[in-house]
């Protein structure tokens, strides 16, 4: 089993994961804490069920480009 995870960036630095297949979301101040979290979260989530495989972050941005 795999569960996949969206991350967005927030305007004052860090990410946001939001898993999107079950209600866990954590956060990170850098790409490796995120990764850290995630995986803590993942585990305290899933502490009394067979646990995840694999586990993908998404990272989604989101751009606005003015035009002149």
């Amino acid at each position: 089993m795999e569960i996949v995870f969206s991350v967005t960036t927030e305007a004052d630095g860090g990410f946001v994961a939001e898993c999107l297949s079950h209600d866990i979301f954590t956060q990170g101040d850098t790409w490796e804490d995120l990764r850290r979290h995630v995986q803590e979260a993942v585990e305290g989530y899933f502490f009394d069920q067979p646990k995840p495989a694999r586990i993908r972050l998404h990272l989604v941005r989101d751009e606005v480009l003015a035009v002149a």
